[in-house]
């Protein structure tokens, strides 16, 4: 049972606000927002309309504590309406709506500093120092946007200045690709010209005593192997009609045809059990000696798949370093060999500086110089593997240009891209930028666009806790709380969990920095921290009051 007080008072309210309202004029305003002051006006009838427009009453049961309207308009000053609002003028701070369900209800509302909620004289007005205080901090709080905004803005400039680097960059590797396609063409051409001198050079050398004479033995070595294999073939043969006759004899038959059959298959096969003989006594078998033939069937197939090719520019290689020796002692040769062959490879250097329309005649006169040098000796050919390492090189030089260019492109259209570094390009600046926080037990470090990772401080390693996926997918694209929060995911598996994941949670600061770390469920983190990339000079700068019903007086 509620107290004698408590009682009295909550029916002595409701009546002591209705004569005031009915007393007063102006408190037929009580509770209205200022834009809406304007409709709360009676016709010259005396009448008023309800402001969904379907109801008109008489102007005296406005704000008479009796819910007439169905939209709760006519009752902005009471609790008659449970969907009716109520404004909070809050002078010497910023007006507020509170649910009139909460006006005079014998409480003290914060949000209504002013009191005026409650009948006059129950709750004091307070609003000049709340005022005061809200404003100071607000003035704190625009001060530290204003120095984060100055900050922010070199994150734009230093986007801008990236914008222009990756440009200037692309157009460089345009060009520079352009250049090494036709590096890459110059040396396929030389490479098809040296292979086809070295096609008819080989066909030439292949033409030699000591080649035909390998191939003729190769030869002559496969027919022996394909001999050799039918033999075998037929021994087995022969082998299994003597084994199923030695099984199936019966020496009691005397047969001595069958008996030296299968005394012969004995002395082929010292493994095998003797023959028992009834009239003679059996011989020993004297033991044969295992030798082991060093050209078994695997090695005479080893040696019959060598490229014959292969072995006779082996062989061409060896005799030339042989001649080479021989010649770096030889004083007296009437011909430099060394020096002529590294003029010749001068010679072959000069491709680089020859003019597209001029290579032809170049290319003519240098395999008849390279050819004439070729048959009286004096130079070895070698330009097919220079021109191969070549061309080789300049496919790779491709390659990693395309792939530098690629990778500019990239940048650049991720550069302004909401999704990444936002429409100004600012988070650019803070990629790769890593973030840490120590609990003690642990250090959390977050490379923002990168990897987070938890590490032991106590020597247990580490763990990632994912790589960045995306922004706050919850808020629209491009807004400040789009950008207040990243999400990193797919870390390293938790045992008998899911994978690691971490949410990093960013307000306006001066300072990159992580403040706090916590772990609402296992495995999935939470950092607090501060950035200037949210801090935005038009948030600072924008008056009070200038959103919604809010107001300062």
């Amino acid at each position: 049972m509620l107290p004698p007080t408590i009682t009295l008072l909550s029916l002595v309210l409701p009546l002591t606000a209705s004569a005031a309202l009915s007393a007063d004029p102006n408190r037929k305003l009580r509770g209205v927002l200022p834009a809406r002051r304007s409709l709360y006006t009676p016709t010259s009838a005396g009448t008023w309309k309800c402001l969904n427009g379907n109801k008109e009453i008489s102007w005296d049961k406005v704000n008479d504590d009796f819910c007439d309207c169905p939209d709760g308009s006519d009752e902005p000053g009471t609790s008659a309406c449970p969907n009716s609002t109520f404004y909070c003028v809050n002078e010497g701070h910023e007006g507020a709506t509170i649910s009139s369900t909460r006006v005079d209800d014998g409480l003290c509302e914060k949000e209504c500093c002013d009191g005026s909620d409650e009948p006059e004289g129950v709750c004091p007005n307070v609003c000049e120092e709340v005022g005061k205080e809200y404003r100071q901090r607000r003035e704190a709080e625009a001060k530290l946007r204003k120095t984060g905004s100055k900050i922010r803005s070199t994150y734009v400039i230093f986007a801008e200045k990236e914008k222009k680097r990756l440009q200037s960059s692309i157009a460089a590797l345009k060009l520079e690709v352009e250049a090494k396609k036709k590096e890459e063409a110059h040396a396929k051409i030389l490479l098809d010209h040296a292979e086809s001198m070295s096609q008819a050079s080989l066909a030439y050398k292949q033409q030699s005593p000591l080649y035909q004479s390998l191939v003729k033995h190769s030869e002559a070595l496969k027919s022996l192997q394909a001999r050799y294999q039918a033999l075998q073939n037929r021994e087995r043969a022969l082998s299994d009609v003597l084994r199923n006759l030695k099984e199936g004899y019966n020496p009691n038959y005397q047969d001595m045809a069958v008996l030296e059959a299968v005394r012969g298959w004995d002395g082929l096969n010292p493994d095998a059990s003797p023959v028992e003989e009834t009239t003679e006594s059996s011989e020993p078998v004297a033991e044969k000696e295992e030798t082991v033939d060093p050209w078994d069937d695997n090695a005479i197939s080893t040696l019959l798949r060598e490229d014959h090719v292969s072995l006779l520019l082996q062989h061409d290689s060896h005799i030339s370093q042989e001649d080479s020796t021989e010649e770096e002692g030889n004083h007296s040769a009437p011909f430099d060999r060394i020096g002529l062959t590294g003029a010749v490879d001068s010679v072959f250097d000069l491709e680089s500086y020859v003019p597209d329309s001029l290579y032809p005649a170049y290319e003519n006169a240098r395999t008849q110089v390279v050819g004439l040098l070729t048959k009286l000796g004096v130079v070895r050919e070698s330009t097919t593997a220079k021109a191969r390492e070549r061309h080789n090189t300049a496919i790779n030089q491709l390659r990693n240009t395309e792939s530098k260019l690629y990778n500019e492109e990239q940048a650049l259209n991720k550069l302004y891209d909401p999704k990444w570094y936002g429409a100004d390009g600012a988070w650019k600046k803070l990629e790769g930028t890593c973030l840490s926080y120590n609990t003690g037990e642990y250090t959390y470090e977050v490379c923002l666009f990168g990897q987070a990772t938890q590490k032991s401080n106590n020597g247990g390693g580490s763990h990632s806790l994912g790589h960045f996926s995306s922004w706050n997918t919850s808020a629209p694209e491009g807004t400040p709380e789009y950008y207040s929060r990243q999400v990193y995911k797919h870390g390293a598996k938790c045992w008998n969990g899911p994978e690691r994941s971490i949410t990093v949670d960013l307000v306006c600061g001066t300072e990159n920095v992580l403040l706090s770390v916590s772990e609402p469920e296992k495995c999935e983190y939470r950092v607090t921290g501060t950035t200037p990339a949210l801090c935005f000079a038009d948030t600072a700068d924008k008056p009070a009051g200038s959103s919604g019903a809010k107001e300062e007086l």
